[in-house]
């Protein structure tokens, strides 16, 4: 039997199954998942599940599967994919056909070899992961924390709630640079120092030091912290390496039209291992939960043969303390930022290019963001923004 192979068991996974069962398909839906739990949702690893606040993740519950007659084919990864006799072969040898196949497994974390394998190292990508750092960080008395994206500052955040000092350690100047600009990564630098970060900029790690488990972490410049637990945070890669020979084109990540079809028949891809071509032509691969339903929406619009579902403006959003963090539209490093309100932990700022305003990104203001979905939409007057008639 063959059907829809969908290799991947996260939230990609689940809405594209979802998007199928919704547009009328009755065939066939396999759901491939390298771990052995159920499908779950990945936010709340370095939030609410590590802080212990809640236990259950898992974004359907096991009855959902068997009433949309989806076969969840859990604790084994694909390893290969021949395209020409239409297989995934995993790694427990276990060969399944497909007539449609969905790439849809994440991404993979970075690490950095040379600290090797001392306890108290940990990365932060699955639901395991975080039991065992969350086992490690009740009992720690301080941390470093590798990388000031959105996973080291939400770890950051967490640690401190659960009374751990934390040192975050980050290359750029501040949190969040390449993706919001040093402007409001400023922002975000005063919130982490205000709730007791020690936040190192500018700096990378040399070394680590311990006898059987992490003690102390020697930065690039010179300095030495005393640490009983390391998280590393430092950005992660498409997980696309079972492709290799497959004839699926890979540039950082898997490449896609604007449906997510991939360069090889019945193949397709969604979420953060796919690059999809935008409206201007470029390939952009976004690592945000709130893009894959969007994209589910598209590629099943394309796989079913249905009309195209009307883009929506793109959005993410990210809690640290009792700041949520949102930002609507695609900010660029190259956009003049316009800092509209600021309380001193709260803020607002829109984003303008060539005139027009192409992004906010508001701090605790949630009605602010929410409020100028329209205006980015429309492509308004920057004047027109902040100078309202």
């Amino acid at each position: 039997m063959s059907g829809t192979v969908i290799v991947g068991g996260g939230l990609a996974a689940v809405r594209v199954a979802e998007q199928l069962r919704r547009g009328g398909h009755t065939g066939p839906i396999t759901i491939v998942g390298a771990e052995t739990h159920l499908p779950y949702d990945r936010p709340p690893l370095s939030k609410e599940l590590l802080r212990g606040e809640v236990e259950n993740v898992n974004l359907k519950p096991i009855g959902f599967y068997a009433e949309q007659q989806i076969t969840l084919r859990l604790g084994s990864a694909a390893r290969s994919v021949d395209t020409v006799g239409h297989r995934v072969t995993l790694t427990d040898s276990t060969v399944l056909g497909y007539d449609q196949l969905v790439i849809a497994t994440g991404l993979v974390p970075n690490r950095i070899p040379s600290l090797g394998d001392l306890a108290g190292i940990h990365l932060l990508r699955s639901l395991d992961d975080c039991v065992a750092l969350r086992r490690r960080a009740v009992a720690a008395r301080r941390a470093v924390v590798v990388g000031a994206g959105f996973i080291g500052c939400e770890v950051s955040a967490s640690l401190r709630g659960m009374g751990v000092e934390v040192v975050l350690v980050e290359p750029q100047a501040t949190p969040l640079a390449s993706v919001l600009g040093e402007q409001i990564g400023e922002l975000l630098s005063r919130l982490h120092r205000i709730e007791g970060v020690d936040l190192r900029t500018g700096v990378t790690v040399a070394g680590v030091g311990g006898a059987d488990r992490v003690e102390s972490v020697t930065l690039s410049d010179g300095s030495v912290v005393e640490a009983d637990l390391v998280v590393l945070g430092i950005g992660s890669r498409p997980a696309c390496d079972f492709l290799a020979g497959s004839g699926v084109a890979i540039a950082d990540g898997v490449v896609c039209d604007e449906a997510g079809r991939t360069n090889v028949p019945d193949v397709w891809a969604i979420g953060d291992v796919a690059s999809w071509r935008d409206a201007a032509g470029s390939q952009v691969r976004v690592e945000h939960w709130s893009n894959v339903a969007e994209q589910a929406r598209t590629l099943v619009a394309a796989m079913l043969g249905l009309p195209t579902p009307p883009a929506g403006v793109p959005y993410f959003w990210s809690d640290q303390y009792d700041v949520k963090i949102q930002c609507l539209g695609r900010p660029a490093l190259a956009d003049t930022v316009h800092l509209v309100e600021d309380d001193g932990r709260r803020f607002v700022a829109y984003y303008e290019r060539d005139g027009v305003l192409v992004a906010v990104v508001g701090a605790g203001a949630p009605e602010r963001v929410r409020s100028a979905r329209g205006q980015i939409a429309a492509g308004a007057s920057i004047t027109d923004v902040l100078q309202p008639a």
